[in-house]
């Protein structure tokens, strides 16, 4: 349905309504990026909870 009313539209609209779709989807990438840096970030308590919390390694050298 949608796409025979999407043929039916003259090439320059069809054009028009691809470059909006495009411009939409860049838009769309920007701002979730810029929202998430701002929004979603880790605080620097979140960073000492997951130090907190992380195993860690140390080796031991094996005597032959």
């Amino acid at each position: 349905m949608f796409l025979r009313a999407y043929r039916n539209l003259r090439p320059l609209h069809r054009a028009g309504l691809g470059m909006a779709v495009i411009a939409w989807g860049a838009a769309g990438l920007y701002l979730s990026d810029r929202a998430g840096e701002r929004y979603f970030a880790p605080s620097e308590e979140d960073k000492a909870r997951l130090e907190a919390i992380t195993p860690r390694i140390s080796f031991v050298d094996r005597e032959k």
